[in-house]
């Protein structure tokens, strides 16, 4: 069966581009969720704020560095996210035609398939200066163990939290090669944002997950959710502030500010839990949030009242 079959949608997909590949290399793609970019938006965005974050206006070159980086990790992560989750994936009807769980790709395949996309990643990450390196590897551990969460805590959304805004840390100390309050209130508001939107993605699976044993803070939360997402949304603006507030950041950052509030509203607005479409959609809508943080931070630094106006 290897090979064929690939084209039977998995729910919540866009296959696009990835569609049109050649089916080895298509199931080699939908392993790496290119069918699914929301995912590499999610893991690059944390990296950009953390560079706009810094006095200055943002390198172009060090952010397409990130978009490679993020795309080669994010992959990785996915691929060895299905190795682990094979058997489950078999059982839950969204993920039962991954190219694993289906059986359309083995073990060795997948295991070279990270190891081409970690390499990828090490190329990009050797560009960098040695401080943001050496942050970059610290990530490798939460990468590794996030996929198992879900089976050890009902917490596993905490874990993707502190791993996917890792980008902030690194974005962050690449340009500044140091370290300060600034950078670690916005790396807790990354983490405060992907409990809230992973939360509302775990809501898909909720009745899939019940019945094969894996955890979630959608199954924890249960109908007490909306105020869970409430708050972890508020805490995200109120981080997001602080941060821009420690970092100095000029009236444009305030100016733009509203625009996160409105993006993070229109997501909770009518949203309902128990309709997994609507719940992707809202999902996805996180690209536009993040890239109005990005934004926000970014018109913090054009202000002439700003600090570190220099371009980098």
């Amino acid at each position: 069966m290897r090979g064929q079959g690939s084209h039977v949608a998995v729910a919540d997909q866009q296959l696009g581009w990835v569609g049109r590949l050649p089916p080895r290399l298509r199931d080699f793609g939908m392993l790496a969720r290119w069918d699914r970019p929301i995912g590499t938006w999610l893991l690059l965005l944390p990296c950009w704020w953390g560079q706009a974050l810094a006095p200055g206006l943002p390198d172009l070159r060090l952010a397409a560095l990130f978009a490679v980086g993020a795309i080669a990790m994010r992959g990785a992560g996915c691929t060895i996210n299905d190795l682990l989750d094979r058997d489950f994936d078999r059982k839950v009807a969204r993920t039962a035609n991954r190219p694993l769980a289906a059986g359309r790709l083995g073990i060795p395949e997948a295991l070279g398939f990270v190891a081409l996309q970690c390499l990828v990643g090490l190329l990009v990450l050797v560009q960098l200066p040695l401080p943001a390196i050496l942050v970059g590897f610290a990530s490798v551990p939460l990468i590794l163990v996030y996929p198992l969460m879900k089976r050890v805590t009902w917490w596993p959304q905490a874990v993707l939290g502190i791993t996917f805004n890792w980008g902030v840390l690194v974005g962050y100390v690449a340009v500044t090669g140091t370290a300060d309050l600034a950078m670690v209130l916005l790396y807790l508001a990354g983490v405060a944002w992907t409990l809230g939107y992973d939360t509302i993605y775990a809501h898909q699976d909720k009745e899939d997950d019940r019945v094969v044993g894996v955890r979630s803070t959608a199954l924890l939360f249960g109908e007490r959710t909306l105020p869970w997402l409430i708050g972890f949304y508020t805490a995200m603006v109120a981080l997001l502030a602080a941060a821009g507030l420690a970092a100095g950041k000029g009236p444009g950052f305030w100016l733009l500010l509203p625009l996160v509030v409105w993006s993070l509203a229109r997501q909770l607005h009518r949203l309902d839990l128990d309709d997994p479409e609507d719940c992707i959609r809202r999902f996805r809508m996180n690209r536009s949030t993040g890239l109005a943080v990005t934004a926000v931070l970014v018109a913090g630094g054009l202000d002439p009242g700003a600090v570190g106006l220099e371009p980098r």
